[in-house]
């Protein structure tokens, strides 16, 4: 596909896009407004404008553009492919959230979103739409999209559903049979946590990969899809925060690298109120650590 042509196809997917935000009956406005609004040229408007007119989607008449029906799907054209996938997007957008790159309560221009993260107008609304149900977003009284962000609320509130969900995954994962997966990766995570505490002095920067694997591993013995959708948020809130605060970091990663052996002994013995026990310490550990975090965060 030329270049000149992949340019008009995705400029006309993005003046659908401005379409499917009107109303039946709107007038579009003057062309100059929207080769502005799009980033293109009038020419590129102007040939998207008459492929409208002619799919019927808008009435034009001199400098009258009357929009007879929203678009849906089948209105697009294709484009070679070179946009992330939905997890992709989803660690993007999140690892710009929580790098604090805006603060909250700043408006989302979906336009220019959409060309920073390599995505459709189109399907970036359907992302923010999926994404308002973590709280990170909202929609705004007249229409767009608001950043919530990363509070210090929010930090507490996930904090406290993630001790939730991985208690319930420790008693579920306990009274699994000899035969499931997850104790070979149980020995597997002990080794990894052994060998990584011996190395310590060199490798404490490692212990924010290995601790997302653990957390993970725990969470997967619960197969319930509400869980999955929330996990995706709670990993990546848990494995930036370890990069957020450097004080110390060498100590409390050792620290953790103890409570997970304590953890992971626990559930090997398939004692249930000891594995409980010494998860909640550490989640607790953890959220401490975390709140500390967006503090030392928050002075820099």
């Amino acid at each position: 596909m030329a270049r000149t042509d992949e340019r008009f196809r995705e400029a006309y997917n993005h003046l659908l896009d401005y379409c499917a935000g009107r109303q039946a009956g709107n007038q579009l406005p003057a062309e100059l407004a929207l080769a502005q609004q799009l980033e293109v040229s009038r020419t590129v408007v102007r040939s998207a404008l008459e492929r409208l007119h002619a799919e019927g989607l808008i009435r034009w008449e001199g400098r009258s553009k009357i929009l007879l029906r929203l678009p849906d799907e089948t209105d697009r054209l294709a484009v070679q492919s070179t946009q992330p996938s939905e997890d992709e997007l989803e660690r993007q957008f999140l690892d710009w959230i929580l790098r604090f790159d805006v603060p909250p309560g700043t408006a989302l221009n979906v336009t220019d979103l959409s060309r920073k993260f390599g995505v459709q107008a189109y399907g970036l609304q359907e992302f923010l739409a999926s994404l308002s149900r973590f709280g990170l977003v909202r929609r705004r009284p007249r229409g767009g999209w608001e950043l919530v962000g990363f509070t210090r609320d929010f930090a507490i509130e996930l904090s406290d559903f993630r001790t939730m969900l991985e208690l319930n995954a420790v008693s579920h994962l306990v009274a699994l049979p000899a035969t499931h997966g997850i104790w070979k990766q149980l020995e597997d995570l002990k080794s990894a946590h052994i060998k990584l505490a011996e190395d310590i002095d060199e490798r404490y920067h490692d212990f924010s990969l290995l601790d997302e694997r653990f957390h993970t591993a725990i969470g997967s013995v619960v197969k319930n899809r509400f869980v999955a959708e929330f996990q995706k948020v709670i990993t990546l809130v848990f494995h930036y925060h370890y990069q957020w605060d450097k004080k110390d970091e060498r100590d409390r990663n050792r620290a953790a690298i103890d409570e997970h052996l304590k953890i992971i002994e626990a559930l090997n013995a398939r004692e249930e109120q000891a594995a409980l026990a010494a998860a909640r310490d550490h989640l607790k550990t953890s959220k401490q650590t975390l709140l500390s975090s967006m503090r030392s965060h928050a002075l820099l």
